[in-house]
Order: structure tokens, then C-alpha cells, then sequence
């Protein structure tokens, strides 16, 4: 079948705890296309890299090896922070993105409606394959389950709700979907510009 844009067929990361083992693991949960480069050893926070995750390794050990690689052979990356400042492996991870010219999205924790720019970051720049990078857990506590929870939501909503109803979904339906909600959303924000200005007023 021929891509559609606005739905990616691989998720990639580099194997870390925290962001990229989120990604890995909805990607696992759903049945869908996952890889990216990990350091060589299976080289991770928490020990080697479980065998489930089908990750390749770079000749280095090195971390920014792969996060360079997985910038640069992938569609665009999105980083994802707690806070919202970006520093350490993530803060490089941008500085490749600008170097491949590569397209990027920072999510934080204070980010309005994730799910909805993720989406809208596929579809503006018709992303096939996406990396997910960001803060290590030991960094940012908590983040493994935040975005796993945004993960979900942004990338596998409709087929976890109408599989639920016995309902089958297509790539064409759930780029349609992505659309509606991005028109839904910009419509609402415009509402509230309107409201907010004294000069629509009647």
C-alpha cells in the first residue's frame, strides 16, 4: 500500500531509559514497526538491552553515536522533556536535527494538547519513519510513563478505540481522523482569539 501522509510506519529510538524505551515499548504493545541504533553492547542506564527490542548496534559505544544516526536515518525526531528546558543528550539530539536538516518537535510536560502537535508535526512534514528521543528516567522521573501515555494517545487512539467496538480502521480513515482533529482544533483556538478580542465584539 502507498504511504499516506500522517501515518508513520516505524517508530525509532535509541534504547535509553525514560523516552526512548517509552517508545519502544508502545510500538510493542501495538504490534508495530520499532528499530533505531543503540550503542554497541546493547549499551544502556540499566544494563544491556533486552533482545525484544530490535535495535542495531553503532561500532562505538559511545551514546552520541546512535543519537546522531537515529537523527540522521530517520523522517524527523520528536524530544520529549518534563521540564522545559532541553539540556544534556537531548539538547544534542536537537543540535544533529539542525545539523541533517532533519525535522524536530520538543514536547514538554507544559506542552498544550501533545497528542495534537505530534500529530500535526506527521502530517506538515509527512513523516514515514520517527525517532523518539528525550530525558533518561534517572534525569526525569516519571517521563517513561508520560510518554507512553502521550505515545498512545497521539499515534494509536483510533485503533485502540474501534478495535475495542469491533470496528477495523485503515491508514486512509485515520489520516482523515488526524485532519479532522487538527481543522477541530484550530477552529476552537480561533473561537477563543475572537472571545478574547474586543474588536469582534458586536
Amino acid at each position: 500500500m502507498a504511504y499516506r501522509p500522517g501515518v508513520i510506519d516505524k517508530i525509532v529510538s535509541g534504547g535509553q531509559t525514560g523516552a526512548d524505551i517509552a517508545a519502544l515499548d508502545v510500538a510493542l504493545k501495538h504490534g508495530f514497526p520499532h528499530g533505531g541504533w543503540c550503542p554497541r553492547g546493547r549499551r544502556s542506564l540499566d544494563g544491556p538491552i533486552p533482545g525484544r527490542y530490535q535495535l542495531a548496534e553503532t561500532p562505538s559505544d559511545n551514546y552520541l553515536q546512535r543519537t546522531e544516526w537515529n537523527v540522521r536515518d530517520t523522517d524527523g525526531t520528536v524530544v520529549f522533556t518534563l521540564g522545559a528546558n532541553v539540556t544534556g543528550g537531548s539538547l544534542k539530539t536537537i543540535s544533529f536535527a539542525e545539523k541533517h536538516g532533519k525535522p524536530l518537535l520538543h514536547v514538554w510536560k507544559g506542552t498544550e494538547e501533545p497528542k495534537l502537535k505530534i500529530q500535526k508535526f506527521i502530517l506538515d512534514n509527512e513523516i514515514k519513519v520517527l525517532n523518539v528521543a528525550g530525558s533518561r528516567e534517572s534525569k526525569e522521573p516519571g517521563i517513561c510513563k508520560w510518554v507512553t501515555e502521550v505515545l498512545s494517545e497521539a499515534l494509536f487512539w483510533e485503533e485502540d478505540v474501534l478495535s475495542a467496538q469491533g470496528r477495523p480502521i485503515n491508514r486512509e480513515m485515520k489520516e482523515v481522523l488526524w485532519i479532522a482533529r487538527q481543522i477541530q482544533h484550530e477552529r476552537k483556538l480561533q473561537s477563543a482569539a475572537e472571545q478574547d478580542d474586543p474588536t469582534t465584539g458586536s
